[in-house]
């Protein structure tokens, strides 16, 4: 079997030695080049061909979001981006999964070495997702620079008297950023209460959360523990953490938790749609987004068998079909759709059952 071929491209030479060194050590994948900076880099992506590049945010020269724009236009590669763990490095390596990079691994400011040696397997696990990943070329907007439109919050689409009973659950992984975003900006601001679970480590979803808000027009934060959930409210599972919903009286609340990681994740989808089915059920809406592994499938199946009503994204759309596939395995799914159709479908789910609480009929 032919060896995925990688480029690594980052400023700092310790950095590039030791991507090198853990891509060499894959029996499945060969680190055929490492640049010091853009300009170097594309004279070794155009000799080389590789299937995936790694590419640092900040450098000399050109940065990487420059680069990375110019790439995804001209000679689009699966790209994974290496960011640090600052606010900065936050939002920089949205803006790269904005402009068409598969994903990111987050290196920590000290400790670069001993850093990024624990992070070989995610590391090694991230370029064989983005080597078979289906490239999502951007939509034109997404090259403007954010924020420059501020979202509409008055006049709301009518969806009908909507219910507090009603909650929509959101799960994503690679890919999921963009796709979860594509969803809520069509969202009108009287919609019910949206909960979501992105894999996405500590440090970046208080960013992410940030970014939506200024998109949309329902409010986006990340989730706090103890905090009633609202209409109109999307809330984000914090990197690190476990989100789920419980029952408090006539409320849900939130509730935000560390543990261990479920399915190799924390936050899990599994533990937030398991949560929809015991608490929820037959006022849940779930939709299940791209990304790769089978998290969230099980207690997706759970959330249709309590009644709940589930669309799957479809392949064509995913930048990477394993949730989505194993969910529809599970004989979850009720609907599977392109990611363009899944906010209108919902909308015209919730004004057929006018949004009221199933519990009240």
């Amino acid at each position: 079997m032919a060896k995925t071929r990688v480029v690594v491209v980052d400023d700092s030479a310790l950095v590039r030695s030791l991507l090198a060194e853990i891509i060499n050590r894959q029996p499945d994948m060969e680190c055929v080049g490492a640049a010091a900076d853009p300009l170097i880099a594309r004279e070794m992506i155009r000799s080389t061909n590789p299937d995936v590049i790694t590419l640092d945010v900040e450098m000399p020269r050109m940065d990487g979001i420059d680069f990375l724009g110019k790439l995804m236009r001209l000679r689009p590669t699966p790209v994974v981006m290496v960011s640090t763990l600052t606010e900065r490095g936050a939002d920089v390596t949205l803006r790269a999964l904005e402009l068409g990079a598969v994903d990111f691994v987050a290196k920590p400011k000290i400790g670069v070495s001993d850093g990024l040696r624990k992070l070989a397997e995610e590391i090694t696990d991230k370029v064989r997702i983005a080597a078979k990943a289906r490239l999502r070329r951007p939509a034109a907007a997404a090259v403007t620079a954010p924020g420059t439109e501020a979202p509409v919050r008055t006049a709301p689409v009518a969806l009908g008297r909507l219910s507090t009973e009603k909650l929509i659950f959101i799960g994503a992984s690679t890919g999921g950023t963009e796709a979860t975003k594509e969803v809520l900006v069509q969202l009108p601001p009287d919609c019910p209460a949206v909960v979501i679970t992105q894999h996405m480590p500590p440090g970046f979803t208080k960013s992410y959360a940030a970014r939506l808000d200024g998109l949309c027009r329902i409010r986006v934060a990340e989730a706090r523990d103890g905090e009633r959930i609202l209409p109109g409210h999307a809330y984000i599972a914090p990197g690190g953490q476990h989100l789920s919903v419980e029952r408090s009286g006539a409320n849900y609340i939130a509730r935000v938790q560390a543990g261990e990681p479920v399915n190799r994740h924390m936050p899990s989808v599994e533990v937030l749609f398991q949560s929809a089915a015991r608490v929820v059920g037959p006022n849940a809406l779930g939709i299940m987004l791209t990304g790769m592994g089978a998290d969230g499938a099980r207690a997706m199946r759970e959330m249709r068998d309590a009644g709940s009503y589930n669309l799957v994204q479809d392949e064509a759309s995913c930048v990477v079909f394993g949730m989505p596939r194993e969910a529809i395995a599970h004989g979850a799914a009720h609907e599977v759709l392109p990611l363009t159709q899944i906010a209108g479908r919902l909308i015209e789910r919730l004004r057929s059952t006018a949004g009221l609480s199933l519990n009240r009929v």
